[in-house]
């Protein structure tokens, strides 16, 4: 299509005229054969300014005004018909030194993520006095310290997610961020924004600029301090969303859409979620007692009521849980419904941070790389059962990339509900208790603090590829609000 378009393009040019030139004739290339991949060359006579004779197009308005679109269409409809008559050329696919870009194009390295630890939100929580933008320092600073051979200036951007892109987590946040932790002014940054997805697609878009050739080196990460922007808080939901039916009202409530999928799919029962829980936390507590978290949670001294202390250690914690005490708790967002606190991640605050790179740049600046890219996708789902993204991302990828479940040998899964997670694992037919499955536990244990999870999700498995060197593809994926889900492939370099 794009060929077609710089086609029409270069047409419609030569009719309208081009100043400084005034030959006898013009030739225009224009799209023919079957698959449009070819073209013809057409020799239109020119007046003595250059330009198409108004014959040539019609007649119509002013003498020496611009010819109306209805014109030009007519006038090449007629060229077009003149060069399907005439001898195909063959047209090259790329153009002006493209094709040797994309041969070229950077492998994309995983250095290093790192996160705060993760906690309550609201004014119980260890990070309540403390500011959304200085716990994103804490983690970028901590990055660079623990990856010293890298030059800051090196750093070719800085990209940063938030959902609620307002007060301490405003301002165009991956400059914001950047300048706050000392990069040099040179560094540029900016800040996006795909709700659960935040410092996911930080990474894919990071990952692009350095495919591209536009960087070497790039900062990715997010975060959300959710006890002092509450979701939704911030947003004017437009009444045509409703009025006009084109979600369902319960989109926009996750713990709904929970519930949604325990309707939709009535096999994933309360009891199966509840068992996952507790599965979820017996798993996050061993990987802190074996010093797993050491390795991707940086400790932060904030300020509470009590004066200062050192938040090291996620809130959301509950290693003690048991099946007979979920049963007991209540379903807040239906009466007699499935979805409860224990089954289900809390609302968190905290702050994450990784660092990418090209492969070339890596080895040149002594960098470790812990996993390659080997690619990503994103798919839309019906928002009010947003729980399913990662369903079709995640097939959606394997066929991009032709590698299949079983060459998969670890799975960091987001856990914003149990049920959520079930659903996953029953579409592509995944067990729960699959020990490739979140090995050190997931958001219901250590919290979901929304932007911030994708660069959890990426330490933890590159932490698992450093563990299990016989491994050689890693999966990464989460559901999205408002109908999305997404999924990143990577690849061991420990591997064999």
């Amino acid at each position: 299509m794009k060929r077609r378009g710089l086609i029409v393009l270069t047409a419609l040019c030569a009719a309208l005229g081009a100043p400084n030139a005034a030959p006898a004739a013009r030739a225009l290339f224009v799209p023919c054969g079957a698959n449009g991949l070819e073209c013809a060359t057409v020799n239109v006579p020119l007046d003595r300014s250059g330009a198409i004779p108004r014959e040539e197009l019609g007649h119509s308005g002013s003498p020496g005004a611009v010819p109306e679109a209805r014109q030009l269409t007519l006038a090449l409809v007629r060229l077009v018909r003149e060069a399907r008559l005439a001898v195909p050329v063959p047209l090259s696919p790329v153009a002006h030194g493209a094709e040797n870009r994309l041969a070229s194009m950077s492998e994309v390295v995983f250095v290093d993520g790192i996160r705060t630890a993760f906690g309550k939100a609201g004014p119980a929580g260890q990070f309540w006095r403390t500011r959304a933008d200085d716990m994103a320092v804490k983690a970028v600073r901590e990055v660079l310290r623990r990856n010293s051979s890298l030059p800051p200036e090196r750093i070719g951007d800085v990209i940063f997610a938030a959902t609620a892109q307002v007060g301490d987590q405003g301002l165009t946040l991956g400059r914001d961020v950047g300048l706050l932790a000392g990069l040099p002014e040179t560094v540029p940054g900016f800040a996006v924004d795909r709700m659960c997805a935040g410092a996911l697609t930080a990474v894919t878009a990071g990952a692009g600029e350095i495919a591209m050739g536009a960087a070497d080196v790039v900062l990715c990460g997010g975060v959300e301090h959710m006890g002092h922007h509450p979701m939704g808080d911030d947003v004017d939901f437009n009444p045509r969303f409703v009025s006009e039916r084109l979600i369902d009202q319960s989109a926009a409530v996750m713990g709904q859409t929970a519930e949604n999928l325990h309707d939709r799919f009535p096999e994933l029962t309360k009891e199966r979620s509840d068992r996952y829980a507790v599965e979820s936390q017996r798993k996050a507590a061993a990987a802190w007692q074996n010093g797993v978290m050491k390795e991707t949670v940086v400790p932060m001294a904030v300020f509470s009521d009590d004066g200062w202390k050192v938040a090291d250690r996620d809130e959301f914690l509950r290693p003690e849980t048991t099946l007979e005490a979920l049963a007991e708790l209540k379903t807040p967002f239906r009466p007699g419904g499935r979805v409860t606190a224990g089954n289900s991640a809390g609302l968190t605050d905290g702050a994450t941070a990784g660092l990418i790179a090209s492969a070339d740049a890596a080895q040149e600046l002594g960098l470790d790389a812990k996993m390659r890219l080997v690619g990503f996708a994103y798919a839309g789902v019906e928002p009010h059962l947003m729980g399913i993204g990662p369903i079709p991302a995640t097939e959606k990828l394997l066929a991009q990339t032709g590698v299949t479940l079983d060459e998969i040998g670890l799975f960091e899964l987001n856990e914003p509900f149990a049920v959520q997670v079930l659903t996953w694992c029953d579409a592509l037919g995944i067990d729960p208790e699959d020990p490739r499955l979140n090995p050190y536990g997931g958001a219901i244990a250590c919290g979901h603090p929304l932007a911030a999870t994708g660069v959890r999700l990426m330490a933890q498995l590159a932490y698992g590829f450093g563990e299990r060197p016989e491994v050689r593809y890693g999966l990464t994926a989460l559901c999205i609000g408002m109908g999305m889900g997404a999924a990143l492939l990577w690849e061991n370099p420990r591997h064999g």
